[in-house]
């Protein structure tokens, strides 16, 4: 056989492979969706775009030049739309969540996490077995553990803008992410992660915390990898790298909590947050365990730890940053702000250093500035997707087919 044959079979092979891909392209209801040209036959534009960390910007800026759908991918849109997030994220809705999830967990599945489970039917079971625990009545008993952060976050503040000679710049973005990383040590093993004592990063957790989001947002891209890569990034160096190493830290404060135990009740969680005062998130998880081992498992516990560590801290941060930053913006508003808040001291009786939630409820404007700036700055800027169900939906007037990704976008354009 001419050698020139055995070429030609694979290239015809390619170019029908081809041939059909724009056919489904330019057949495919969702056609006229705009976006990048590069967008509709491949995901290489939005992989491009969270690498130079100006997807978001980009998104919203999709939204205002062609309004409330555009595509961002092969089979990715972004809708823009308040209606649509009842049909997508409503509770009990069809849409489950997609592959993109997968590279936020193990890629072992019995190994499973609260965000990244893709197994509808286990994370519902999971989800019941946590959710008494971070309702609002159980959060507002850790108020102290965060006064107590609160507290020496302003001495830090303090000792600073204190010093004596050239005034420094303060990266507050960074102080911030070191005030929630001791609240969450706090609410979850009572004891500071040291944080804010060192002012730096205590172990390399937010390093690492950090190569964990972006392993994450940008393999997600392309989720097949994830079971190639991750086996790779947990051999590198003692405790691996990323979410790995956030285990293995999470595993040692489990191991230093074993090894000076606390009284707990197993009868009656509620009574013993009454007689031992508020239990912090390990005791809890180890006190259901103690009540119950089959269900709620060991993994259970270092699930419900871990958790806390990458999903607590970092949107924490993300957020009081994002509120700062756009009240130093708007002067005025600060100003209002500071009114209201002044206004709320000068009415208390007695010693008062603190606004705790529920007074926080009664002070309008800082629940507006709150609201609004997490409108402007989510701590999530990127695809939360979910894929269509079989039959297809028609979402903002628009019909999808099964299969297709999509996503609610968090802020409006």
């Amino acid at each position: 056989m001419h050698p020139y044959l055995l070429l030609l079979a694979p290239a015809l092979l390619l170019a029908v492979q081809l041939l059909i891909r724009l056919y489904q392209i330019w057949a495919s209801p969702l056609a006229s969706v705009p976006g990048p040209w590069l967008a509709r036959f491949t995901d290489l534009w939005y992989a491009w775009r969270i690498d130079r960390g100006q997807f978001e910007r980009d998104n919203i800026a999709l939204h205002q030049k062609h309004g409330p759908i555009v595509r961002y991918g092969a089979k990715r849109y972004s809708i823009c739309d308040p209606l649509a997030a009842k049909v997508i994220y409503g509770h009990g809705c069809a849409f489950l969540k997609s592959s993109w999830y997968d590279s936020w967990g193990d890629p072992n599945p019995h190994k499973w996490s609260i965000f990244s489970d893709r197994d509808e039917k286990r994370h519902s079971a999971n989800r019941r077995l946590y959710q008494n625990m971070y309702s609002m009545s159980s959060l507002v008993n850790y108020e102290h553990y965060v006064d107590e952060c609160t507290s020496l976050f302003l001495q830090r503040m303090s000792e600073m803008s204190s010093r004596q000679g050239t005034a420094q710049p303060v990266d507050m973005g960074h102080w911030f992410q070191c005030y929630a990383f001791d609240v969450i040590g706090m609410i979850t093993y009572s004891k500071r992660l040291g944080f804010l004592d060192h002012g730096q990063d205590v172990g390399d957790i937010i390093k690492n915390l950090e190569n964990h989001l972006y392993y994450a947002t940008e393999v997600g891209v392309y989720s097949s990898l994830h079971q190639y890569l991750a086996p790779i990034r947990n051999r590198l160096g003692k405790r691996g790298t990323g979410r790995q190493y956030i285990v293995e830290f999470t595993k040692q404060c489990l191991a230093d909590h074993q090894s000076n135990p606390k009284a707990i009740v197993t009868d009656d969680l509620d009574s013993a947050s009454e007689h031992h005062g508020t239990m912090d998130f390990l005791s809890k998880f180890i006190a259901k365990n103690t009540a119950d081992n089959s269900s709620f498992t060991q993994y259970h516990v270092l699930a419900g730890c871990v958790a806390n560590m990458v999903a607590g801290s970092d949107t924490t941060a993300i957020s009081l940053s994002a509120i700062l930053y756009h009240l130093l913006r708007n002067p005025d508003k600060l100003r209002i702000l500071r009114e209201e808040i002044d206004g709320f001291f000068s009415k208390k009786t007695g010693p008062a250093t603190s606004i705790n939630f529920q007074d926080s409820l009664g002070l309008p404007y800082l629940q507006a500035v709150i609201k609004e700036a997490l409108r402007m700055h989510p701590a999530t800027g990127l695809p939360i997707e979910r894929v269509v169900p079989e039959g297809g939906a028609i979402i903002s007037g628009k019909f999808f087919p099964d299969g297709v990704r999509k996503y609610l976008l968090s802020a409006k354009a």
